[in-house]
């Protein structure tokens, strides 16, 4: 009987993550489509409105999550999940129609519904396990989130394709419809296939809400929000990210996106086990503090500024006699100038990790001309280039894709700890914000882009989040450590 069992939840375990891979990469769809469409002039759409395309599937998937985790405590992932899939079919299909920003938007409202799969997985995943294996569990399971790098990857090729290179480009409206076939398969298989299993409890509706008054389960979201919602984001976000910044072609940016976004979905079974192996809050600690050391990195925008520098003034009152790059004479006194011969040679072939800056002097003052003590005779010009390698930049976005893989890890650990018996509610609520984060976030960097210009406001924002998150918990563990033993589980 127990291998029986052992067998049935490592089965569900398995269709629970490949259904959600399917399904986030789904979710994931518009941050490929829409950039691919604006790039071409299909839909002259702005920033801000793509930052809403991006995050209007987000949305669906983030505010119905609290919902469908307590219908799968309820009634059991198999009719939840089966039916998700099924449904969400029909807007992906519908999107192939779509000729106008709110056609568009509405559609992606409604396969936006996909991003609910996480709350049902995560319930229904772990109720199939005891308490030691919570944390690797689940970090299979979330390593569905690779679906977002198997889009990222995959559908620039796609959309290449069904658009013959670019000669026919409404081929686009063919890859809408392979992800709905995509969908209802993957929810017939998923109905075919499982078993059903429900939480022990017989609680009311009203009664599965009461851990939402925990001010923990509104923290631990806080964190998601970072982790998860930002992962979700920029799985979308760094595709006109390359685009733009780099000049990359949709293809190649698609690539280089999907460094950020597969490992992320993967190493997340990673994060588990270390969850499970040194702590949960350990590795927070430890997520954390290095989102906030990349994030300010990545902040530093590509770019070259001109500067004011340090010039040269008159020693004494007299007539300037000579003029060159090198000197300026004014009366017996010479004074050298530093040339602009060394100047930068900025090659994009060429990696430059750190800034670099040049400074020289260049003449004011004419030969002949008369000038009285500490008068400007060579003003200063400083250089400043940063050149933001792309290589280096998709390094950083891979290391930051990882940490957040992890960290998306260690947040779920910390719930079926404190709140075994409804997983389900507050894995939904916690999920809920952490999809908002995916929500907000394009649309945050699209009114951030059009305000200032500049495209790493975005991990500028980042940076501030990160500092708040391990501010929070610092400040929670701290206090923790001067309570009474005990005293933390029931009042934070």
């Amino acid at each position: 009987m127990q291998t029986e069992v052992t067998f049935r939840s490592h089965k569900t375990l398995f269709f629970n993550a490949l259904a959600f891979t399917v399904c986030f990469a789904a979710w994931m769809l518009n941050g490929v489509l829409v950039t691919f469409l604006v790039d071409n002039q299909i839909f002259s759409w702005g920033p801000v409105e793509i930052g809403w395309l991006m995050g209007i599937p987000v949305l669906t998937g983030s505010i119905f999550r609290l919902p469908a985790g307590m219908l799968t405590d309820k009634f059991g992932g198999k009719p939840v999940y089966g039916l998700l899939l099924v449904l969400c079919a029909i807007p992906m299909y519908l999107l192939s129609q779509a000729n106008s920003f709110y056609s568009f938007a509405l559609c992606s409202f409604g396969f936006g519904l996909t991003g609910v799969s996480f709350a049902i997985g995560i319930a229904f995943t772990s109720v199939w396990y005891p308490k030691r294996w919570q944390g690797t569990a689940l970090g299979i399971f979330g390593a569905g989130n690779a679906g977002a790098a198997l889009t990222t990857l995959l559908a620039p090729t796609l959309l290449k394709l069904l658009t013959n290179e670019g000669t026919y480009l409404e081929g686009w409206r063919m890859l809408p419809k392979i992800y709905a076939a995509g969908l209802l398969g993957m929810g017939i298989v998923f109905l075919l296939f499982t078993n059903n299993k429900k939480t022990a409890h017989k609680r009311t509706f009203r009664e599965m809400l009461h851990p939402l008054k925990s001010i923990r389960v509104w923290r631990f979201g806080f964190y998601y929000f970072l982790v998860f919602g930002m992962f979700v984001a920029f799985s979308q976000w760094l595709v006109p990210y390359f685009v733009n910044v780099y000049s990359l072609s949709l293809v190649t940016a698609g690539m280089f996106a999907s460094l950020f976004s597969f490992p992320s979905g993967v190493i997340r079974a990673v994060g588990g086990w270390m969850s499970d192996h040194w702590g949960a809050r350990r590795i927070m600690y430890w997520v954390l503090g290095s989102s906030v050391l990349i994030c300010l990195m990545m902040s530093v925008p590509k770019m070259e500024i001109f500067s004011p520098g340090k010039g040269i003034m008159a020693k004494r009152n007299g007539k300037v006699s000579l003029v060159s790059p090198q000197l300026i004479r004014v009366g017996n006194q010479d004074y050298s100038l530093k040339s602009k011969s060394n100047g930068l040679r900025i090659s994009e072939d060429k990696i430059l990790i750190f800034p670099v800056k040049d400074s020289w002097q260049e003449p004011v003052v004419k030969a002949g001309e008369t000038v009285v003590k500490k008068q400007l005779l060579a003003k200063g010009v400083t250089h400043i280039y940063f050149q933001a390698n792309v290589w280096i930049f998709a390094v950083l976005a891979l290391l930051i894709g990882s940490i957040w893989g992890i960290g998306k890890a260690a947040v779920y650990k910390h719930i079926p700890d404190y709140f075994p018996e409804e997983v389900g509610v507050v894995g939904g609520m916690v999920g809920l914000l952490g999809g908002l984060g995916g929500f907000f976030g394009p649309v945050i960097f699209g009114y951030l882009l059009q305000g200032t210009g500049l495209w790493s406001t975005c991990w500028m924002f980042l940076f501030l989040v990160s500092l708040a998150c391990i501010l929070w918990m610092h400040r929670v563990v701290k206090k923790m450590s001067i309570l009474p033993s005990g005293f933390e589980k029931s009042s934070k």
